[in-house]
């Protein structure tokens, strides 16, 4: 199972912004209610005039396109549509891909440094420890640095693919801000 991370960019009509943040907070609130959803955010603008940026993330493709695909979001959208004359611009992701910059955390902040950190370090122990204990004793015909060079590599694979988006989805109430 691959989570699925969408970006929509999309420009308020001048003097609506405010209304195209309550409207998309409230279709996201729906969304929330899909099968297979995980999370998502609102981006506001910096200044007055640039895009909003949603962030939506399911558990795979396939429920990102229920999502997409039903009558619940076509409302939104024809609503959205009312307070921005500009069409929105898609970006999908594989979320594994994005690891904290795309947190899956309510609100417009990253967690403390601190805390990606912990997080980090929580996935990366265990695998070491692991991997120093039951993988380097059989690879001990190999030359130091050969057998460091396997071992990093599969640290770095098992923690991407396995071990980060799970640690993210269990403790993403510990992340927020």
């Amino acid at each position: 199972m691959t989570p699925i991370t969408r970006i929509i960019h999309r420009r308020a009509n001048p003097a609506q912004a405010a209304q195209y943040e309550r409207l998309v907070r409230q279709m996201l609130a729906t969304c929330s209610q899909s099968p297979g959803y995980l999370f998502s955010t609102v981006i506001p603008p910096r200044v007055d005039g640039e895009e909003f940026h949603i962030v939506q993330c399911f558990t795979t493709q396939a429920a990102l396109d229920v999502w997409r695909n039903s009558k619940e979001a076509a409302v939104w959208h024809e609503r959205l549509r009312q307070v921005s004359d500009h069409d929105p611009e898609y970006r999908v992701f594989n979320t594994t891909d994005l690891w904290f910059s795309a947190t899956g955390l309510e609100g417009q902040k990253q967690p403390a440094r601190w805390r990606m950190a912990i997080i980090t370090w929580m996935g990366i122990f265990p695998l070491a420890s692991l991997a120093v204990a039951f993988l380097f004793p059989l690879l001990t015909a190999l030359p130091f640095i050969l057998r460091m060079m396997l071992l990093t590599a599969l640290i770095v694979l098992a923690m991407h693919w396995i071990v980060m988006p799970r640690l993210l989805r269990w403790l993403a109430n510990w992340l927020k801000p």
